[in-house]
């Protein structure tokens, strides 16, 4: 029997992986800042929950010592949590840039590096690392720190295939476009009463998010995303990358078909 190690799975995405897991007979480490207050995912007898805040690298230490004691071994470790800031850089502030780069990238770090004994000993082991379009493709206006942080998890993840490669450690990256959630319900766009100048793209972006609220913006189902991340789990699906959505194959598409400078200029007509 097959263990994969989720993060993240409170909600969203990586609950609908645990869940995707577990029922085909996978056992699965998932973890969550907040166990005690997960009830459903406890009830699946082939899921352990596990308390993980990516951001505490001794947390990271704990949480993979208790899903190896409770499992024997972890073969595939899938790197979901994950968080978005948006907004104009100069407004936003010190403690959101920073918790930004904590949870994407250093989050990352944190959970690999638990890892790497363990599959180093078993002579191999896999890390899916979830991404995004906007991890190669500057995408959205007011995004930059979140593309940054995906910019991050793509170079990272490319530079450890490397130095992994020879211990049989996959690398692999999933890279959804927008899916549906209730993450653009958590985002309030920074302001200033003294800098008025980005009201104007403030607007622009609430446009975008009101029409996925809304639902009159098309948006990739959970559990498409899931059933990527479980064919490159299972060896179904080989590619290093592996882009998910009608969304993201579109920005690809206009990226590589276009000059730099065009298509930044056609993604800001898009917000216009």
């Amino acid at each position: 029997m097959k263990t994969v190690f989720i993060t993240g799975t409170s909600t969203g995405l990586g609950r609908a992986a645990a869940l995707h897991f577990a029922n085909r007979g996978w056992q699965v480490a998932a973890t969550m800042r907040s166990p005690e207050k997960e009830t459903e995912l406890q009830q699946n007898p082939n899921i352990r929950v596990i308390p993980l805040d990516v951001t505490d690298p001794v947390q990271a230490q704990r949480a993979a010592a208790a899903a190896i004691e409770a499992f024997g071994k972890i073969d595939v470790v899938v790197n979901n949590a994950g968080h978005g800031i948006y907004g104009a850089l100069e407004l936003v502030s010190e403690e959101s840039i920073d918790h930004q780069y904590a949870v994407n990238v250093r989050g990352v770090i944190n959970v690999i590096r638990a890892f790497l004994p363990h599959f180093r000993a078993n002579s191999g082991g896999m890390f899916i690392n979830i991404s995004s379009y906007m991890g190669f493709l500057s995408a959205v206006p007011l995004g930059s720190l979140y593309n940054m942080s995906k910019f991050a998890l793509e170079g990272l993840t490319e530079g450890l295939y490397y130095e992994l490669k020879p211990y049989n450690i996959h690398l692999r990256l999933v890279q959804p476009g927008g899916f549906a959630s209730d993450f653009t319900n958590k985002i309030n766009l920074p302001t200033s009463g003294t800098i008025r100048d980005y009201d104007v793209v403030n607007a622009r972006l609430n446009k975008v998010f009101d029409a996925v609220k809304n639902k009159s913006y098309s948006l990739t189902q959970p559990q498409e995303i899931v059933e990527q991340i479980y064919a490159v789990a299972t060896g179904t699906n080989q590619e290093f990358r592996t882009p998910v959505g009608q969304d993201t194959a579109a920005m690809i598409a206009m990226r590589n078909s276009l000059p730099l400078a065009e298509y930044l200029e056609k993604i800001d007509a898009m917000y216009a």
